[in-house]
């Protein structure tokens, strides 16, 4: 027995230390500052609090919340315009100066210069209610509008109901704040602790998706493509016969065969001197064998 013990001590201290650590969670979960019938009622309501009401919010069979009728709405607004335009970069430059006067910003834009034609795109945030004046602002810089688009999101629905989650979890910490005074030992104020902090980050994160939802609804973001040439724009192409169109693209697709023939040419070329000395010794290494058989 002795020595079977001297063998496997080491699994027994382990089996040991596990064993007095559950002891001891459980007991700090039973600890007198929890296990009173006043504090279990507080926790049987903070679980019920937990959950959202439903007078609060009514689902749908397919788990979306119901419309609400809250007369404020908040859409956010995204705007797609596609400009032809004689200058690609000072039509650029005019949108930001546009953008900036009426209380809008600069998100981000590119420019890059083909040898075909020059092209680019950029990206504004705008007061909603300015958003009409900057579409008639930016359209004056185009010869020709090739497309426009808008897409509206409505997340009042989706705003209410973080509006709610938050009501809720802000009470359900001020219950748990009471709690932390009452609480008496150290495992008893860490395990509180912990709650609160983890309903801290949640309340925070709601606020962040509550303020992103508001500043998205005041500020509509307009995309607005730039070319010199109608082709290089996304647009939605119609069924009507375009010999112009047809023209440009059967010259471009010709480029484009002569510049891979170009291309081939010179990569012939730069490694014709390995593809030289290969055959030579090809054709020495033939001859060498047709005079061994003879």
């Amino acid at each position: 027995m002795i020595t079977w013990l001297k063998k496997h001590w080491q699994t027994l201290l382990i089996i040991g230390l596990a064993f007095f650590t559950i002891i001891d969670r459980r007991g700090s979960l039973l600890s007198p500052s929890f296990s009173s019938g006043r504090q279990s009622s507080e926790f049987m309501a903070l679980s019920s609090d937990m959950a959202l009401p439903s007078s609060k919010i009514a689902y749908l069979p397919n788990n979306q919340p119901a419309p609400s009728e809250d007369p404020n709405r908040l859409v956010i607004t995204d705007t797609s315009l596609s400009l032809l335009v004689k200058d690609v970069s000072a039509t650029i430059t005019g949108i930001q100066s546009t953008a900036t006067s009426l209380g809008g910003f600069l998100v981000d834009s590119n420019l890059s210069k083909p040898e075909s034609a020059a092209s680019g795109s950029i990206t504004v945030r705008i007061p909603s209610d300015k958003l009409p004046e900057a579409l008639s602002a930016f359209k004056d810089f185009a010869v020709k509008i090739v497309s426009e688009s808008v897409y509206g999101s409505d997340v009042t629905d989706s705003y209410t109901d973080l509006s709610a989650r938050l009501e809720v979890l802000t009470k359900t910490k001020a219950k748990f704040e009471q709690i932390l005074d009452q609480a008496v030992t150290v495992p008893d104020l860490l395990q509180v602790q912990r709650e609160l902090t983890n309903l801290q980050a949640q309340i925070d994160n709601l606020k962040g998706q509550q303020k992103y939802y508001e500043q998205s609804a005041k500020l509509s973001k307009i995309t607005v493509y730039l070319s010199t040439d109608e082709l290089s724009l996304p647009y939605a192409p119609t069924n009507a016969w375009r010999p112009a169109v047809i023209f440009k693209t059967a010259v471009r697709s010709l480029v484009g065969t002569a510049r891979s023939l170009g291309s081939a040419l010179i990569w012939l070329a730069v490694y014709s001197p390995i593809i030289l000395f290969a055959g030579i010794i090809y054709v020495r290494f033939i001859k060498k064998k047709k005079q061994n058989l003879s």
